[in-house]
């Protein structure tokens, strides 16, 4: 069995050095060069964070950035706030696109960092503190420097590049179009038509300099949803005189649960659904007419997420009639389920292996996370991995988690995410 091990190492090894592409004689010096300015990027736009579809001065800070580039086309602004930038390589080769996020979350940090935000605004009116804590900072510094980069080298290119800043991956405020769908519907991906897509996620998570990844599905679906119960009114001492909306609606949260420990095959694929917000009556003695609930749906298989939708449907609505209630269900599919083309994971990775070094790269299982990459995957085949951002001898269950106010990226790490990119560019533009 270690005979057969060694064998397949080797080949993989052999695979690696025969496949991936030469860099040019500059790309260590450029690589030198750039991460200083990576780390700068990456502290300004920490320190001055902006909310999804209000991206205004990020985005004008990657056009100005972007313009000073040779042999770089921009196209701004694009899908509100974001920016879509074109370089055409010196060799035939693919056309594929390169994405990065670019907006911040209604998130307070709690930090002592120097360029720690201090930033606040109004996000569906409330006011908010406004906070890079899912890492798209880092995303869009080393998007900007991949395309520093491959301007630089832009003679040894192969194919043409699309570089996406996209705004409002977190979801824009309510009503508003936003994000990849976006991007998408004004033709992101249509001019030059592009081939293939990657993207990279920081993880606070995962050691820095690593890479995971994994083929297939790799992200959940995010379904969010209202459930409105109708009940009828009555003092709080006489219950039997109404039909009490709170506790039906007590029972449906726990009907959901059933839905997904005794209704649903978790050996196929992972499911959560969680109830995060209710919301009803004004006091202690009075039963409401009305109760209503949020929340959302995580699934990794798309006939499951279809058929998770009917059976919590027919849950709340039948768990309502048993009280004498009625209920609404409003189901409003945020993201689908980001699928890393297999074909395409396993023509890379040799690719990330050289970037971050074989000992590095590793796949991972799946998350109940979700990513708005997904629509892309659903035009392209697409690949979407983690680079590691969690400082060397952290206990991952003590590094802050993203959407936290005490979320902490090790900034030694976004190099490895401007090698990755760049090797994909190398490497997989070259197979047209």
């Amino acid at each position: 069995m270690r005979k057969i091990s060694l064998i397949a190492l080797s080949l993989v090894l052999l695979f690696i050095s025969s496949s991936a592409q030469d860099m040019p004689k500059n790309y260590a010096a450029l690589l030198k060069e750039v991460e200083p300015q990576l780390i700068s990027w990456r502290r300004h736009f920490h320190e001055f964070p902006e909310l999804s579809n209000r991206e205004f001065n990020t985005g004008k800070y990657i056009v100005d950035f972007l313009k000073t580039l040779p042999n770089v086309e921009v196209k701004y602004p694009f899908a509100k706030t974001g920016v879509v930038a074109i370089l055409k390589g010196g060799k035939p080769g693919a056309v594929i696109a390169l994405r990065a996020d670019i907006d911040a979350l209604p998130v307070y940090e709690r930090s002592a960092l120097p360029f720690a935000s201090k930033v606040t605004t109004e996000f569906n009116g409330q006011k908010v503190n406004v906070m890079h804590a899912c890492g798209h900072d880092s995303h869009t510094a080393m998007l900007m420097a991949t395309a520093k980069m491959l301007s630089n080298m832009q003679k040894e290119v192969p194919g043409t590049i699309v570089f996406l800043f996209q705004p409002a991956e977190e979801g824009a405020p309510e009503n508003e179009e936003a994000g990849a769908p976006l991007m998408i519907k004004e033709g992101a991906l249509d001019n030059p038509k592009v081939e293939a897509v990657f993207g990279i996620h920081i993880s606070s998570q995962t050691p820095v300099g690593t890479i995971k990844y994994k083929s297939g599905s790799f992200m959940a679906s995010s379904d969010w949803f209202t459930i409105k119960v109708n009940g009828k009114g009555s003092h709080g001492s006489q219950p039997w005189g109404g039909v009490d909306p709170i506790a039906a609606s007590a029972q449906i949260i726990e009907g959901l649960q059933h839905i997904v420990s005794r209704q649903m095959d978790l050996t196929k694929a992972p499911l959560v659904i969680t109830v995060g917000t209710i919301k009803s009556g004004v006091r202690s003695n009075i039963i409401p007419e009305t109760a209503e609930m949020t929340g959302t749906i995580r699934t990794l298989d798309t006939k499951m997420q279809e058929e998770v939708h009917e059976r919590i449907r027919n849950t709340v609505k039948t768990i309502a009639a048993s009280s004498g209630a009625t209920a609404e269900v409003v189901i409003d599919t945020k993201t689908l389920v980001t699928y890393n083309d297999p074909a395409l994971v396993k023509k890379t990775i040799p690719s990330l292996m050289k970037a971050a070094g074989e000992e590095n790269v590793s796949e991972s299982t799946w998350t109940t996370g979700a990513e708005d990459f997904s629509f892309y995957a659903a035009k392209a085949p697409s690949f979407f991995f983690n680079v590691g951002g969690m400082p060397k001898g952290t206990d991952p269950k003590k590094a802050g988690p993203h959407h936290t106010p005490d979320f902490y990226l090790d900034e030694s790490g976004f190099i490895v995410g401007v090698k990755a990119f760049c090797q994909l560019v190398f490497d997989y533009g070259k197979t047209k």
